[in-house]
């Protein structure tokens, strides 16, 4: 395997990737980078949490130019956390470089005077952000877009079912004929084909695989509703099962609603995020989750995708998503930084179908069932149709195999969850702190130049 050595990047870029542990790129990162380099467009389809981000950031820093003073790279993303996410990976890298670079996110529910009005004294460099808030800067004649040679397009089927590809459409049309455009994307949908042939010139099309679609430290537990109370038999598992934080996921804002104000009634402190937030409202409600004011967050799949919980020890999934996207999505919420992380998946007895498309992704569910107010070892749903091929014993080592994998969270789990978010907090200062020490030591340059 390569080293990110090997790419040819500036040596504070490699200083910012060993900051963040950063030694190995991902298989993403090791097949794009060179091909971004080289100044290919491509189209990276690839799964959550495969190191995409980073696979466009990197290149785009090397190749950034400090002393011109023009936007450079355009970035969007389809929701506002994920543009904060994306904004925060490339200030991070921006904080070791020997020059000051500006880097500027726009999204909405923020002051769009102020940016106009700062926008007419300084362009920036790479701009990051959703698409209307990016679209209303240029065609307010603020945002300088038409100087850009890049545009990446983050969460490409996200943007689809969000409805902002249209804007995306108007952003890539203000950009010259000569133009690097990176298109990422968990899947491709039909619909987004002509936009791709609208902009893209054989481009370069990467399908990274991943080895498996959910983390090996998860634990993924089935459940039927059958003859049950839904909301009853929700409380019950998120009562019962004691989490660090559970992150509880329904298909609609209306379900949403309807299981938080459940919960609430049962005496438990419960956060709601759907699409109804005000940004406000939104970015009251995520900063108290990470104060953790509260122990349980219901959210729909579009409202939470992109928002990044530390600490996230139970997904609950009270209904099987329309696409098994989310479905990943969901669970990869859990089981982070080699965690244990256990994924509770609600299923009505008309939904083996959809069960078993998730199986054929390499998905291993563990059937369990409520005895007596406990989560216990329930029937597998195909015994039937396994008997036949189970009634030769296991051999003693496939027995002691088996056992190993019925894996529960070990006692001491909330320690260790602390304990990386603890430290994770800790890295997060000191980059802010190199951040602070880089604006002040600007400013006092630009204090100087003014004298």
């Amino acid at each position: 395997m390569s080293t990110f050595k090997d790419f040819k990047l500036k040596p504070y870029i490699l200083e910012a990737l060993a900051d963040i542990r950063f030694n190995q790129p991902t298989p993403v990162q090791e097949k794009l980078i060179p091909l971004i380099a080289a100044g290919r467009s491509v189209v990276g389809q690839s799964q959550t949490g495969s190191g995409k981000t980073h696979a466009f950031l990197i290149p785009i820093f090397n190749q950034l130019q400090a002393k011109n003073f023009a936007v450079q790279a355009v970035i969007t993303a389809p929701s506002r956390e994920l543009a904060e996410q994306i904004y925060q990976a490339a200030e991070q890298i921006a904080s070791f470089s020997p020059e000051p670079l500006h880097i500027q996110q726009y999204v909405g529910g923020t002051d769009k005077q102020r940016q106009i009005d700062k926008l007419h004294h300084h362009q920036p460099q790479i701009v990051i952000g959703t698409p209307g808030r990016i679209l209303d800067l240029i065609n307010s004649q603020a945002l300088k877009s038409f100087t850009a040679t890049t545009f990446v397009v983050d969460e490409a089927d996200m943007t689809l079912d969000m409805g902002f590809l249209n804007e995306v459409d108007k952003i890539a049309a203000t950009f010259p004929a000569q133009l690097q455009m990176m298109v990422f994307s968990a899947t491709i949908p039909q619909k987004l084909e002509p936009f791709l042939r609208k902009y893209m010139n054989a481009p370069v099309i990467e399908e990274i695989p991943t080895e498996t679609v959910i983390s090996p430290t998860i634990s993924n537990w089935l459940v039927s509703t059958q003859g049950k109370d839904k909301n009853q038999l929700i409380y019950q598992l998120v009562k019962d099962s004691n989490p660090y934080l559970a992150l509880i996921f329904a298909n609609t804002k209306q379900r949403v609603n309807e299981i938080a104000d459940y919960l609430t009634q049962q005496g438990l402190k419960v956060a709601k995020i759907s699409g109804g937030l005000s940004p406000r409202d939104r970015k009251k409600t995520m900063r108290q989750i990470q104060n953790l004011d509260f122990q349980y967050v219901v959210a729909t799949d579009l409202a939470a995708r992109g928002i990044d919980i530390a600490g996230i020890s139970h997904v609950i999934n009270t209904e099987l998503p329309a696409d098994q996207e989310f479905f990943i999505h969901r669970v990869g919420r859990t089981g982070r930084n080699g965690l244990s992380g256990i994924a509770i998946t609600l299923y009505e007895p008309g939904q083996e179908k959809e069960i078993t498309e998730l199986e054929k992704l390499g998905i291993t569910f563990e059937p369990k069932q409520l005895k007596h107010g406990e989560l216990v070892d329930g029937y597998d749903r195909n015994r039937r149709a396994k008997r036949e091929k189970t009634k030769k014993a296991l051999e003693p080592k496939m027995v002691g195999l088996v056992k190993k994998q019925k894996k529960q969270h070990k006692p001491g789990y909330k320690k260790r969850i602390r304990t990386a978010i603890q430290t994770d907090e800790r890295q997060k200062r000191r980059i802010k702190q190199r951040e602070d020490m880089r604006q002040q030591r600007k400013k006092n340059r630009d204090d100087n130049a003014h004298k």
